[in-house]
């Protein structure tokens, strides 16, 4: 995600790890811990829409 606050609608479709403050705000946006976030996007990319599926699923 960019660091440009003025683009957050297209920065909320893909989720980041790289930055500490987008993993935490990942982390609670979608109610998960930081190995649940990157085990699901190790599984299913990076794109936004598809971590809440699967982390819906477990």
């Amino acid at each position: 995600m960019s660091d440009d606050k003025s683009k957050t609608g297209a920065d909320r479709k893909l989720i980041a790890l790289e930055q500490a403050h987008e993993l935490r705000d990942w982390m609670k946006s979608l109610g998960c811990t930081e190995e649940e976030l990157r085990d699901a996007v190790k599984a299913v990319g990076h794109s936004a829409d598809a971590v809440r599926r699967y982390l819906g699923k477990k």
